[in-house]
């Protein structure tokens, strides 16, 4: 919504606020941050990326930087004016811009900022983490003017705003190339006025900017206060791991240390430079369908672009920048999609990428744990994505088991019990469903392994596996168990079964039951549940929930196979009652075992009325 009024010869046009931006901007103003520097550290990186934009765009268009040929941010401290003015000579906005780039939020995940800060009180780093860096100004102003020009435009414009909800844009009357942000600071921010204040800031979070930051010194006159270098071009031992922190903060917006750095240079028939970070803390957006790569590409230290797939999208949580020394630099974005060199050093750095973290889950199991633990779920989309690099993922991939809490694949082989010829593994919807399903109970009397997979995508990428160390992926959920070759551990017995009587007893709960079930049969994988329910058909079952689910899918869950266990009282007597009385005995019976089945496994009874007034019945002869 927008309004006009006049302001002198200037017509000033007032607009609202998105709503969750006036929520954070009441944040911003009322809430109490341990370490307001974040401020200034947000409006120097911002104002570095406009720059990028800027060199980017006059590789096309040189005219856009004349008169201007420099490319620098500015820092002008006003004690009498009480301001802070943080200018740069970058890519400027237009007045539509002004009203879009600072007036919404598109997907910014505002609203998570908000909660996690109301949350945890005042959690500062969080704010890079969000995209909204622009209104961390109001930490420390109470008003904030924004001056911009457009590069290639005589049109400047003026947005200002007190925080409280609406902001107001208003044609400028000249103002050079960029933006400047002069911040009318409230009376306990003053310190950010004084030049020791803010070299510390800029040395502490902004050293690694690669342009000049200048600090205006009085008399016209401004010295530089950053060494603007970038930071990837420099030898490995001269960067320390505050520097690394501090410029992986920079591009990925966490201010916490990266769990794992790769810095190296490729030569040979491709030149570039890698400087990657794997974050130690789970990207609030990882499992966006919209999120792409966040590898910055530089051609010769010239900003290129961030949405090249620079790195396959199982690999999407990495951050950091690669360097180009022989792409040519005025190569446009489409073609970059289908580039050559862009696919050669995908391949490279992907497989670089692989390697090291096959590394530091050999060095470092613990480390590698609370890595896998927030990326294995993405990491493992790999496993279907990517055929070419399975056998590295395979090297990569941690389990929760019924033995151990994370097992790779190649410590799963070394304990296969004799006559195991397979992996096993099942598939649920949460852990402890996982280890309560009786499928478990004659694998673990056996002593053998069963994977428990538990993430969406473990019912995708098994189907695909062609195994692993030449031993299948088998579910336990599907078809025969398949135990018989295997022994019973010491001490674990199966009880003695009639077989005869249990097949009678099958055929009447199958006639009970008709296409309710697919089959009922004599249960091998159960040992202390008297029923289980498997799958049939070439699908997992917790895949097929899974689509059905989907809208359109056209997939519905098919009748399972009802297994009884024939060594369980529960079963002897039900058999001992339909030799003495007939089938027709255990018609309430059977509808009971199934919907002890589907509860077992954690699924909703397909008839609960009908459960429970067949369970009072059963109560109530019991009883009486």
């Amino acid at each position: 919504m927008a309004s006009d009024t006049a302001t002198g010869s200037a017509t000033a046009t007032s607009h609202q606020f998105q709503a969750e931006v006036a929520k954070l901007l009441h944040l911003m103003v009322h809430s109490v941050y341990s370490d307001r520097d974040v401020f200034l550290r947000e409006l120097i990186s911002n104002a570095a990326d406009a720059l990028d934009k800027l060199r980017y765009e006059a590789i096309a268009q040189p005219e856009l930087l004349e008169g201007q040929p420099g490319l620098t941010i500015t820092i002008t401290p006003d004690k009498e004016g009480r301001t802070l003015t943080i200018a740069d000579s970058g890519i400027g906005m237009s007045g539509q811009e002004l009203i879009d780039n600072l007036g919404t939020i598109a997907k910014s995940g505002t609203q998570a900022f908000v909660e996690q800060v109301k949350a945890k009180q005042g959690d500062v780093p969080l704010i890079g983490q969000f995209g909204i860096g622009f209104y961390s100004a109001f930490i420390v102003a109470g008003t904030v003017d924004v001056i911009s020009r457009r590069a290639g435009s005589e049109e400047a414009y003026r947005w200002s705003s007190g925080g409280a909800g609406s902001f107001t844009v208003t044609p400028a009357e000249s103002a050079p190339r960029g933006a400047s942000i002069i911040l009318h600071l409230r009376d306990d921010a003053l310190e950010f006025l004084e030049d020791w204040k803010i070299e510390s800031v800029v040395r502490t979070y902004s050293d690694h900017i690669a342009h000049p930051i200048m600090l205006a010194v009085g008399n016209g006159t401004a010295k530089q206060i950053n060494s603007a270098s970038a930071i990837w071009t420099r030898p490995k031992s001269d960067i320390t791991p505050e520097q690394h922190k501090e410029f992986f903060g920079h591009i990925s917006g966490s201010y916490s240390d990266p769990a794992l750095t790769l810095h190296y240079r490729a030569e040979g028939r491709n030149e570039y430079t890698v400087l990657l970070y794997v974050p130690g803390e789970r990207p609030f957006d990882l499992y966006d369908p919209e999120r792409r790569g966040r590898q910055k590409l530089y051609v010769k230290r010239v900003y290129i672009a961030d949405d090249v797939e620079l790195l396959p999208a199982y690999l999407r949580f990495v951050r950091g920048v690669i360097d180009s020394e022989d792409m040519p630099l005025n190569i446009s974005r489409e073609m970059l999609q289908n580039n050559p060199q862009v696919a050669a050093i995908r391949k490279a750095v992907t497989g670089k990428v692989l390697s090291e973290l096959r590394k530091l889950s050999e060095t470092d199991d613990a480390a590698y744990a609370r890595l896998w633990e927030i990326y294995g779920p993405v990491l493992k989309e790999g496993l279907y994505e990517d055929m070419e690099r399975r056998d590295q993922l395979h090297e990569l991939v941690r389990f929760r088991s019924t033995r151990s809490d994370w097992v790779s694949l190649k410590d799963y082989i070394a304990g296969l019990q004799e006559n195991q010829t397979a992996i096993y593994y099942l598939t649920a919807e949460d852990i402890t469903r996982a280890k309560a399903s009786p499928q478990l109970e004659g694998y673990k009397a056996r002593g053998v392994e069963v994977l428990l997979l538990t993430d969406p995508v473990d019912s995708f990428w098994v189907r695909t596996a062609l195994g692993y160390d030449g031993k299948p992926f088998k579910p336990v959920t599907q078809g025969s168990a398949d135990l018989d070759l295997i022994k019973l551990k010491d001490g674990a017995k199966a009880d003695a079964a009639d077989d005869a009587a249990t097949a009678v007893l099958n055929a009447a709960l199958k006639q009970a039951l008709g296409d309710k079930v697919k089959d009922v049969r004599a249960s091998t994988r159960l040992t202390t549940s008297a029923v289980c329910i498997v799958n049939d058909s070439m699908m997992d079952r917790t895949l097929e929930k899974l689509l059905s689910r989907q809208k359109d899918s056209g997939i519905s869950v098919s009748a399972p196979v009802l297994e009884v266990n024939p060594g369980h009282p529960l079963i002897k007597a039900l058999a001992a009652l339909v030799k003495a009385r007939g089938a027709g005995a255990v018609e309430d019976a059977a509808q009971l075992l199934l919907d002890q089945a589907f509860i077992i496994e954690g699924e909703q009874v397909p008839d609960p009325t009908g459960f429970a007034k067949r369970l009072t019945d059963v109560m109530t002869k019991a009883l009486g």
